[in-house]
């Protein structure tokens, strides 16, 4: 084991000492009682802020963080998965405009290039901290009137299903891991290059027809990524009831 694995391994034990909000001793005085160099501990410590477990505010120290929001990969809006957690959902309006779709949105969301849309630039939050910015673009058409007061007080998806008479069905989501450039660390309170997840999400509506296309930065200090897995329909279907492959078929 590497002296920078063993002095992380030995700052989590502290760290499960202390409760949320608590400071950590400063590096001098870990550097002092855990017998190694302060390069090693600050080594350390940088990989915990990365993990998630510590988080660093300038000029005033080291602190034990939340632990991180499993998020799973469904359809839900932020809205409902915060309050499913018990959690106060937020939302700030940044930025709302309305634009010629162009070529790429006009791709995206399959209208003309002409095609009014509204851009939506939103700062997600949970029990007042931040936790993303949220960039939608929808139609103008699908969505006349909307204001960015609509959007601080009601979850998108709730004001299409009420409003709108529009309910989102099903859709595509990437995810890459990236970090956060100057505008997005401001505006999530993050140092600049910051670990977060990009998400770009197209939905579409019972109906068939694409309602909007969404692109969210999520802080990689406060969420971790869960999906559940299974075995597709026709490889269960080709082994037998005790696991082992059924005869003629090689395992895969």
């Amino acid at each position: 084991m590497t002296k920078q694995r063993e002095t992380r391994d030995r700052v989590l034990e502290l760290i499960e000492t202390l409760g949320i909000g608590e400071a950590i001793p400063s590096e001098r005085q870990l550097t002092t009682d855990l017998g190694v160099s302060r390069l090693t501990v600050r080594a350390a410590l940088d990989e915990l802020v990365r993990d998630g477990y510590l988080i660093r505010r300038r000029g005033s120290g080291t602190f034990v963080s939340e632990p991180k929001i499993a998020q799973e990969l469904t359809m839900t809006s932020f809205t409902e998965d915060m309050q499913r957690r018990g959690m106060s959902p937020a939302s700030r309006t940044l930025e709302l405009k309305i634009i010629p779709a162009g070529a790429q949105l006009g791709r995206l969301l399959h209208v003309s290039p002409s095609e009014p849309v509204m851009v939506a630039k939103r700062l997600r939050l949970a029990d007042h901290e931040t936790m993303a910015i949220e960039t939608l673009h929808v139609r103008e058409s699908l969505v006349p009137d909307l204001t960015a007061a609509d959007l601080q007080e009601h979850s998108f998806y709730e004001l299409l299903r009420n409003r709108y008479v529009t309910t989102i069905a099903g859709g595509v989501q990437t995810i890459e891991p990236t970090v956060t450039d100057e505008d997005e660390s401001q505006a999530l309170g993050v140092p600049l290059h910051s670990p977060a997840f990009r998400f770009e999400r197209v939905t579409h509506s019972a109906a068939g027809e694409i309602v909007e296309f969404v692109e969210s930065i999520y802080r990689g200090d406060r969420y971790r990524l869960v999906t559940a897995l299974s075995i597709p329909h026709e490889r269960r279907r080709s082994r037998d009831g005790d696991g082992r492959a059924a005869p003629g078929k090689r395992r895969g």
